[in-house]
């Protein structure tokens, strides 16, 4: 004899901002809420962010174009945009912008179903009013996981911040004599603080283009070209 289960189907609480809740929960949790519902675990905190403003959108734009320029002529490598990221069992970010070396090219990160998982090389955010979170809590989980280096767009007052790891730790890298940050994960990705800040997007792409034409930008996209598997 057959028998038929009438047990309603469990409803999930829902998320609530300055919880506390391990990753595992806090994703199952997620996928329960409506779908433009937008949130992050950092730290073991549930974080609910606004939504984004115009100006926020508008300031990301140059941060994509400019790793976009350099993901199409470097072989291996992979922008990303506000992709919920498993980094360890206390956070689930959504990073403004990434830039990470594909699994199959050596990278760190890798996917768990539909979702990255790791840390990216590279993490960009943009902080208006963010700024504190951007700095504080989200900097010790990037540095926490592995992630090779960070870059904060800071806003009102404007700053650019760009972080690489030393020893385990983030130390704030200075500029060259030019003015410019040069990114040690990625040969040849050239950044121009000013131009982004004035947005002056032929500055931007025209200090980008010096990198990608230096001998250490060929090294390594020579380097990746002997990984994939």
């Amino acid at each position: 004899m057959s028998t038929i289960d009438h047990r309603k189907p469990t409803t999930l609480p829902p998320l609530v901002a300055g919880q506390r809740l391990d990753r595992a929960t806090f994703h199952e949790r997620y996928e329960a809420m409506p779908p433009a519902t937008r949130a992050e675990l950092i730290g073991g905190i549930v974080y609910i962010p606004s939504p984004l403003s115009a100006d926020h959108g508008d300031e990301t734009t140059p941060v994509v174009g400019w790793l976009f320029q350099y993901q199409r002529f470097t072989r291996g490598v992979k922008t990303s945009i506000n992709a919920s990221t498993f980094l360890d069992d206390l956070a689930e970010p959504q990073p403004d912008v990434s830039l990470r070396i594909l699994p199959e090219f050596g990278g760190q990160t890798h996917y768990e179903g539909e979702y990255l998982a790791g840390a990216p090389e590279l993490v960009v955010e943009v902080a208006r009013s963010s700024r504190k979170i951007d700095l504080g809590e989200k900097l010790r989980d990037y540095e926490r996981a592995g992630v090779l280096e960070y870059l904060v767009y800071a806003l009102d007052p404007p700053e650019i911040f760009w972080f690489a790891r030393r020893e385990g730790r983030f130390v704030r890298q200075a500029t060259d004599a030019d003015g410019c940050y040069h990114s040690e994960a990625f040969p040849g990705l050239w950044l121009d603080p000013r131009a982004l800040l004035d947005d002056d997007l032929d500055g931007l792409i025209a200090t980008l283009e010096r990198g990608l034409a230096t001998a250490d930008h060929a090294a390594f996209v020579a380097r990746l070209a002997e990984k994939p598997s």
